[in-house]
This record gives C-alpha cells, structure tokens and sequence, in this order.
C-alpha cells in the first residue's frame, strides 16, 4: 500500500530531534546535584552548591561535546581514574547559577525528563529558584533548601537540625555576605 508520507531520515515525525536524545543520554547518565557543605566565609556558615553533570569515559567524549553544543553552555572537564578502569573519566559540568536558570532548567521543562530522574530535577529547579529569590542568605531559607535536599538523596543528607546550630551572624558576618554577593555578581555566578 502505497502512502503520501515520506519515510527515511527526512521524516522527523520517526525519529526524535537532537533534544529528545539529550533528555535520554540524560535520564540515563545525568545527575542534578544541589549539596549543602559547611563554609566559615559564608554569612551563615554553610554554602549551597549547585550543578548538572553527565559523565562517561573518555572514548565517549563525542557525546559529552554534543550535550554541550546543544545546551550552549558549560564545560567537559577529565578526572583520571585511581581504579582498574582504563579510560580517564569526563564530567560534562554546569555550575554556573545564570548558566543553570536560563538554560539547563529551560531545556529539561520544555523537554522534560521521562524516568525517577524528573523529581531531582523538579527539587533542583526549585532550590535554584529559592536561591534567586535570596532563600540561601538566610537562616528559613537555608532550612527549606536542606530540606530539599534530604529528599533528593536521603543517604547523604546534611541534618537540617544541625545547620546553623549555634550560629548567630555578626555585623562582620554580613559585610562578608554582602561582599559575597557582589563578587558573585561580578563574575556572572548570580
């Protein structure tokens, strides 16, 4: 039975696009990271670290590249390896907080994530838009994005009830914060 519709490679409709591919390398070898780690430079004492990283072996390199011109942004950086592996390992790596809001939380709503992966995206779009609203300069907000935390990956979770024990910000304190945020501003990490 003869048909009007192309078939082949001109067909897009059978198969997905570029970003359909990035969404499934992704759900299967991305990590969407937000950690909380203790920072005496910090005007609470702790700081949130944020990133999105994809990683594979270095042959697949190719892969990471293409994951980076799609997306516009970030960086392969090369760990090599202390184990019985004989390849050294690249990180596809994104921190940047600008790079993070205006386009790897953009691109994975508008493509969204299929697998378990999608809640630790959810989580971590939310924490970086509670860092937008400032969430993390204060004591309630550094709660709230501990909190979110805990449930993105239980087993490595930093105690809520113990961040910001027996802390109590001084004035020298919040200079050092207002410093923070102005060389952050500076450098394009907000």
């Amino acid at each position: 039975m003869d048909s009007d519709n192309p078939t082949g490679a001109d067909n897009q409709q059978e198969r997905p696009g570029i970003e359909q591919w990035v969404v499934g390398f992704v759900d299967g070898e991305g990590c969407f990271s937000i950690s909380v780690v203790r920072n005496t430079g910090c005007l609470l004492g702790w700081q949130v670290q944020h990133e999105f990283s994809v990683t594979q072996a270095a042959p697949s390199r190719h892969a990471l590249e293409l994951v980076q011109r799609v997306l516009g942004c970030g960086q392969i950086i090369e760990n090599h390896r202390h184990d019985n592996h004989r390849h050294p390992l690249l990180r596809f790596s994104v921190k940047r907080r600008r790079e993070l809001t205006s386009v790897v939380v953009p691109f994975f709503e508008q493509h969204p994530l299929i697998t378990a992966k999608r809640a630790d995206f959810v989580a971590f779009a939310s924490v970086l838009r509670m860092m937008e609203e400032g969430a993390h300069l204060t004591e309630e907000g550094l709660r709230r994005i501990a909190a979110v935390t805990e449930q993105m990956n239980p087993a490595w979770a930093v105690s809520v009830p113990g961040i910001l024990r027996g802390h109590t910000p001084t004035s020298s304190d919040r200079c050092r914060a207002e410093d923070m945020v102005l060389a952050s501003r500076r450098r394009g990490d907000n």
